[in-house]
């Protein structure tokens, strides 16, 4: 599977360093952390790495391949997933249609062939509801298959959006505030599927606000202060470093 590298990434907007000079490893097998307070520069990195910001400087590689200049869909097609900070679901479609939207990377139908709706076409949707329905068992969801996507809980509504990514068949996920406003219990659950992807061999790059989650879930962590990188190691030496203790104000790191 994947190794994501970056080295010596900068971000500027308006001569202001949003990111400067990154370098970090998300490798497969792992589950990274990245944390920092707000406005650290976190989503940046995120966007970043998946197109959709450009690199003021710097390189980012997966696989060795250089993907810094590529555009979202390709880096996409590569293998690089990821959830947003605010979830972007179609709420009026199915919740299967959410997640088949995500299999597109391995549809090999034409457009002129699905606007005809020719019997390949049927074929292949059924195939990827089939999928679809594996990865809703998986999440324990399989009954909200048909539920619109508007109408389903907060956390629910996460676990699709984890379900479309994972669609791709990605070697990289990135995973942006995956558990923002759930209770301990449905975080904890969210954590041991993390944990269950890794194990998959997948790389998971985790950005979170959970302090205890990141720290019991992490196998590395990278904290980011105004873009810049303060420290990182294995989350208990991160723990313990007086620059992360100073800009977390010694609060949620205890």
């Amino acid at each position: 599977m994947g190794q994501l590298e970056l080295a010596g990434v900068s971000r500027r907007f308006a001569g202001v360093e949003a990111v400067r000079n990154l370098s970090m490893t998300v490798e497969s097998g792992r589950i990274t952390g990245l944390i920092g307070p707000n406005g650290a520069g976190k989503t940046t990195v995120v966007n970043l790495v998946t197109g959709l910001l450009k690199l003021t400087s710097g390189r980012i590689r997966l696989d060795r391949q250089d993907i810094g200049e590529r555009p979202p869909h390709e880096v996409a097609r590569l293998g690089i997933a990821r959830t947003f900070q605010n979830i972007r679901l179609l709420k009026e479609a199915s919740v299967i249609d959410n997640i088949v939207v995500g299999f597109h990377r391995s549809d090999p139908t034409s457009f002129v062939a699905q606007t005809l709706g020719l019997p390949s076409v049927r074929r292949t949707r059924a195939g990827l509801e089939q999928r679809a329905h594996e990865l809703l068992r998986d999440f324990a969801m399989d009954e909200y298959a048909q539920c619109l996507a508007g109408e389903l809980s907060y956390g629910h509504q996460r676990r699709v959006e984890i379900m479309r990514a994972l669609a791709v068949d990605p070697q990289v996920l990135l995973l942006d505030e995956p558990v923002s406003g759930m209770n301990d219990v449905e975080a904890a659950e969210l954590g041991a599927m993390f944990r269950r992807f890794a194990e998959r061999e997948l790389a998971v790059l985790v950005i979170e606000h959970n302090m205890q989650l990141v720290m019991t879930l992490c196998d590395e962590l990278y904290v980011l202060e105004s873009g810049e990188l303060i420290a990182h190691g294995p989350p208990e030496q991160v723990r313990n470093d007086a620059r992360v203790v100073e800009a977390y104000l010694g609060g949620e790191l205890c």
